[in-house]
């Protein structure tokens, strides 16, 4: 028998989670994505969410970050103690949370610089841009240079600098490693360990799962919007079962 491991949701945000979703639930127009998804991550811990195509990860993380569609219907998502559950999109960007999506949303016409500056607008600010440079040398290079002519890792590096340009608590990727030569794979990984170290929070979704394995502290499986796995990213490493069952790896 296959083993899974599932996690018990906080019944109240007083539980010692950093980040907790419990009991969530959203639907995509009346497609039902997000089937009752709970999960717990304590302060600077990085998950990796991971499943096979439509599984829902994309979506639990555009529920997460309250970003329009899917629309959360059910259930409670806290961090740091403030209910994201009850807020918009922009209250949530204010609250902590960063979504970088795969498809990393530079925008047109604006140089590196630009980009980052239109980032730090509202409050709260986050790293000052020179701070941002210090991490991503090549960005500095490329200041003057328009963003979506940037390579495909610079863009990376770009939406994660723009992330960080918010004082930001939870960093919500969704795959990062997309289209990436392994050397910048190698360099996106070493940022984010420098991220954890620095205490924020960040789940990444990823279909390079053993790449994330490697990098992420604790793991979560989805299969058709529910959670199948959570346990120690080294402990699904070690489980080939388990990865060829819900992973096909």
């Amino acid at each position: 028998m296959t083993e899974t491991s599932t996690l018990r949701a906080p019944e109240h945000p007083s539980s010692p989670a950093y980040f907790s979703c419990v009991d969530m639930h959203a639907y995509y127009g009346e497609s039902y994505i997000v089937q009752g998804i709970s999960m717990n991550i304590r302060e600077g811990e990085i998950l990796a969410l991971l499943g096979r195509n439509g599984a829902g990860k994309t979506s639990t993380l555009r529920a997460i970050a309250r970003a329009g569609s899917p629309m959360v219907t059910h259930g409670e998502i806290w961090l740091d103690h403030q209910p994201l559950h009850e807020m918009s999109a922009h209250e949530a960007a204010r609250a902590g949370v960063a979504l970088v999506p795969e498809d990393r949303r530079i925008i047109q016409g604006l140089t590196v610089e630009e980009n980052l500056q239109l980032a730090q607008i509202a409050p709260p600010k986050g790293w000052s841009i020179e701070r941002i440079y210090e991490l991503f040398p090549r960005l500095g290079e490329r200041r003057k240079q328009e963003g979506v002519t940037l390579s495909g890792g610079e863009q990376q590096m770009l939406a994660i600098g723009r992330a960080l340009a918010r004082d930001i608590k939870l960093l919500l990727l969704d795959e990062p490693y997309e289209g990436l030569a392994p050397v910048i794979v190698h360099e996106i990984e070493r940022t984010l360990r420098e991220i954890r170290s620095l205490g924020i929070t960040t789940v990444i979704v990823e279909q390079n799962a053993v790449a994330a394995l490697k990098l992420a502290d604790r793991a979560i499986i989805l299969d058709t919007g529910t959670v199948v796995y959570d346990d120690t990213a080294q402990h699904l490493l070690d489980n080939k079962d388990m990865r060829e069952q819900y992973l096909a790896i």
